[in-house]
């Protein structure tokens, strides 16, 4: 069992009420008693890291653009509130560094490492690098690092043994590849599993192990009450108020 309760973590920030990934959407979150936000990190053309979940630029009009096709003053220069009815006159694309000097000292933050198909292993290991290298040290889990990709994590802790690390698992990976990544990558800190795989016989598993378990995402009343139910460590989810509400009901009365 975890030492905490279950901590519940803005999905990209407030993303149904502001810009997911901006200042906008972060800022939205933490006008609620969240413990945490997650957050993606891709990379530009001319190596910077920026908060953007897709690897194409499709919901800003680019369908035929990778985030790497462009340099940091194009994406920069984006413009989002053309796209999205939610945005804000002044949002933009935020560089991974601003994040971090906005946020790390409010709130925990889960980084969530992209990866482009068809990219060099340079691009797909500078970006680990970088993300690291940002982070800097950090206190327990106050920070941690997550990818669906299990050689971004390998490289990862190649470049820093002992920092907190998370396997993303696809909906499709079960019990079976939890089993099997827990072996074959013990220096883990943890899985964080779809809602629809998330059942008591994966958190005994993770427990056994002594791993971190983080759920996404839990957005209905069900998944949320399921993943406090089963005392997970992270909840990430869309509606963080939501998840907040839920998690002061079970709460004991004082």
């Amino acid at each position: 069992m975890p030492t905490h309760p279950t901590r519940i973590y803005a999905h990209r920030g407030a993303s149904m009420e502001a810009v997911e990934n901006t200042r906008s959407a972060f800022d939205k979150a933490l006008q609620y008693d969240i413990d945490g936000m997650e957050t993606d990190v891709q990379l530009s053309r001319d190596e910077v890291p920026v908060l953007w979940h897709d690897d194409f630029l499709t919901r800003i009009g680019l369908p035929d653009k990778h985030t790497d096709d462009l340099d940091l003053a194009q994406l920069r220069n984006l413009d989002l509130a053309a796209h999205f009815p939610n945005a804000h006159k002044s949002d933009s694309i935020m560089l991974l560094q601003d994040f971090l000097a906005a946020y790390r000292t409010r709130c925990r933050l889960l980084i969530e490492i992209k990866n482009c198909a068809g990219e060099s292993s340079y691009r797909h290991q500078l970006r680990v690098q970088k993300v690291l290298g940002m982070a800097g040290a950090v206190a327990g889990d106050e920070i941690i690092v997550s990818s669906f990709d299990r050689a971004s994590l390998i490289h990862a802790h190649r470049c820093k043994p002992g920092f907190p690390l998370v396997y993303n698992f696809e909906p499709q990976q079960k019990l079976a590849d939890a089993a099997r990544a827990l072996s074959t990558l013990p220096f883990l800190h943890g899985l964080c599993v779809h809602v629809s795989t998330l059942d008591t016989a994966m958190v005994k598993l993770l427990r056994d192990h002594g791993k971190s378990i983080t759920v996404y995402t839990c957005n209905t009343e069900q998944e949320i009450n399921t993943a406090l139910e089963l005392s997970v460590d992270i909840l990430i989810s869309d509606f963080p108020r939501r998840a907040l509400h839920l998690r002061a009901a079970r709460q004991p009365q004082r």
